[in-house]
């Protein structure tokens, strides 16, 4: 055999081995699986569909609520987690559960809620839930004792039973290793200090009020097994305390600062008053979250 001849058989043997080589191992890379998917679940009302007032005051669903900023921070993290909402605007715990404000397919969100959780069993990473803040929305201002005394009796125990109803499905459903995080909530008519004496007495008189039924939601997440994000905390509620100067408020104690601050309550109109979280409020929500879920 000529060295010509050699050399094309050489390149040949080689070619062969080369292809030989090359294609198991680009069938083999094609093969791997992607990682499955993870996911972020969000129940709730207004607030987990992230609502605020648009330019002309209606108050709309946006991109900017607490659960989309705690899923920007979990997503480095976490790259195959998906987030899932199916909060409802308006929703309280009883419509929660027997449905009638949004539309499901399996007749109400606590019915989605564990249909996904069902579906999706040992794919679930977190599940947060707010829920209760439109079930005393009767009791208003508190204008009277006789309203504030059936909203403290009544009220607040069906909101309760409710939640303990809800929380016990959706335990069921997930499984007792999913992390599960409710919440304590905001109290934006602390905004009615500014309206002088009379203001300043339903601001103080909601705190006190406000502070029992959280701490009734609170017992009723204790009991299954789901953590709460300190909200009411993280807006520093009860603190009367101190003179801050908000810009087009006046001077007003650190509780009132940080609800005009983070909420639409002290807004001019058409955006206010309207007691949702801004872009800046759903931040804190969403760090309480991350902090109680961590």
């Amino acid at each position: 055999m000529g060295p010509v001849r050699i050399a094309l058989a050489a390149a040949a043997v080689v070619a062969v081995a080369v292809t030989a080589c090359s294609g198991p191992a680009t069938a083999t890379r094609s093969q791997v699986p992607a990682p499955p998917a993870t996911y972020y679940l969000a129940l709730g009302d207004s607030l987990s569909q992230g609502v605020q007032p648009d330019a002309a005051g209606n108050s709309v669903e946006t991109g900017q609520g607490y659960p989309d900023q705690l899923y920007a921070l979990l997503r480095p993290s976490q790259p195959t987690l998906r987030l899932v909402k199916l909060g409802c605007p308006g929703e309280t715990t009883a419509t929660m559960i027997h449905g009638g404000i949004c539309r499901y397919p399996a007749g109400s969100q606590l019915a989605a809620a564990v249909a996904f959780l069902t579906a999706h069993r040992g794919h679930v990473r977190l599940v947060t839930i707010d829920i209760g803040a439109n079930d005393p929305e009767d009791c208003g201002n508190w204008a009277s004792l006789r309203t504030i005394m059936y909203c403290v009796g009544t009220n607040f125990p069906d909101a309760v039973s409710n939640l303990d109803a809800i929380l016990a499905r959706m335990r069921a459903a997930a499984g007792s290793g999913v992390r599960m995080v409710g919440m304590s909530y905001y109290l934006p008519s602390l905004a009615q200090w500014r309206n002088g004496l009379p203001g300043q007495a339903v601001a103080w008189l909601s705190e006190k009020l406000a502070v029992s039924y959280n701490d009734l939601l609170d017992n009723a997440y204790a009991k299954s097994d789901v953590r709460v994000a300190n909200v009411f905390g993280a807006f520093q509620t009860s603190d009367f305390s101190g003179q801050v100067a908000v810009p087009g408020v006046g001077t007003v104690p650190r509780n009132v600062a940080l609800i005009c601050q983070w909420t639409w309550e002290c807004a001019s109109a058409p955006r206010g008053p309207n007691q949702h979280a801004n872009q800046a409020g759903y931040g804190v929500i969403a760090r309480a979250f991350l902090s109680a879920g961590s």
